[in-house]
């Protein structure tokens, strides 16, 4: 495996530091589980986007004025 060296603000590598599961976790590691988190994060959110479409598409959904009437707020 290549490596190279990057530049980190000392207030960066403090957080990752602060996300490290042990301390001898390489910041490798740390940073591949963050892209990861991210990875999963953009699926879940896609798939949340177009269950959201499919409702409002059925009629299936409220706007805000509908939905605060009918808690009593408007």
């Amino acid at each position: 495996m290549a490596t190279t060296t990057i530049q980190l603000t000392s207030a960066l590598k403090h957080e990752l530091t602060a996300m490290k599961i042990h301390p001898r976790e390489s910041y490798q590691d740390v940073l591949e589980r963050v892209l990861e988190d991210l990875r999963e994060l953009d699926s879940k959110t896609r798939k949340e986007l177009a269950r959201a479409e499919a409702e409002i598409e059925k009629g299936s959904s409220v706007t805000h004025r509908q939905l605060g009437a009918k808690m009593g707020f408007v």
